[in-house]
């Protein structure tokens, strides 16, 4: 991959999109991840206004470091970077104590991951909205059409999204030209909606190395008989992942009502 002719091809189709849209600049929500810093340097590179926005809701020590961390290194360097600290803690506590948690564990903690991941939304579009700016999207080829690990209405609601034709593996290779802080690069990717050190790999059951992989092989046709071992494991997690999160990667459904009942 020739990462300097992708970088600059982000950078232009952002601007064009911005420009036919008649828009002054984008939002991102900076979680200290590689994701959100290459997505948010790749916008400030625009030229155009870019608020950075920090959302914890419980947030790991080491994720709110990295995501400050960030936020300096693109203030230092881009004259068009802002950034707004809002503390989702309190809201989150509150809608906590007006419903019902009192279901299985595991599912109620899911729930409010995935709520967290909606109430970081909704922020993001209330400032977009204020300052008439785009919400910048941050999910990689993997999580959003691969395994769809991600959140619907959450992380997935956004206006476009500058680096979901990149895997995870060419992420990195735009971090490391972008010059994203070492701290992020290094770090073991975190959706950090559960407020501790689970990983997405704890989560899913394998590393993005082996979800590319698979993703490559189903899409030249294979399937779980033609692997054994670990690669049979990989491929069985990536379809199990696929197939469940079909409904976030399609269309939303629409029934279609014929004309004849119409009339």
């Amino acid at each position: 991959m020739d990462t300097n002719a992708v970088v600059q091809h982000i950078i232009n189709w952002l601007k064009n999109y911005a420009n036919k849209a008649n828009i002054g600049g984008f939002v991102v929500g900076v979680s200290g991840g590689i994701d959100s810093a290459v997505t948010s340097t790749l916008c400030a590179k625009t030229g155009l206004k870019v608020l950075c926005l920090e959302m914890p809701i419980h947030q790991a020590d080491s994720h709110v470091s990295r995501a400050q961390e960030h936020i300096r290194f693109l203030k230092k360097n881009y004259s068009n970077v802002s950034s707004k600290r809002v503390n989702l803690t309190p809201v989150f506590e509150s809608l906590k104590s007006e419903i019902d948690t009192t279901k299985d564990q595991k599912i109620v903690d899911m729930a409010l991951a995935n709520t967290r991941a909606r109430l970081r939304m909704t922020t993001l579009y209330y400032y977009a909205g204020l300052n008439g700016f785009l919400v910048a999207g941050t999910g990689n080829k993997v999580e959003d059409f691969g395994v769809g690990f991600y959140t619907k209405y959450g992380d997935g609601g956004v206006d476009l999204s500058p680096i979901a034709d990149l895997l995870k593996s060419e992420v990195y290779a735009l971090g490391k030209a972008l010059e994203v802080p070492n701290s992020i690069i290094t770090a073991a990717p975190s959706d950090g909606l559960f407020g501790d050190a689970r990983t997405d790999e704890d989560q899913i059951g394998a590393s993005y190395d082996e979800l590319e992989w698979a993703m490559k092989m189903k899409d030249e046709g294979k399937n779980a008989n033609d692997f054994e071992g670990r690669q049979k494991e990989v491929f069985v997690i990536f379809n199990r992942f696929n197939t469940s999160n079909a409904h976030k990667m399609n269309p939303i459904p629409v029934c279609i009502i014929p004309e004849t009942l119409k009339q």
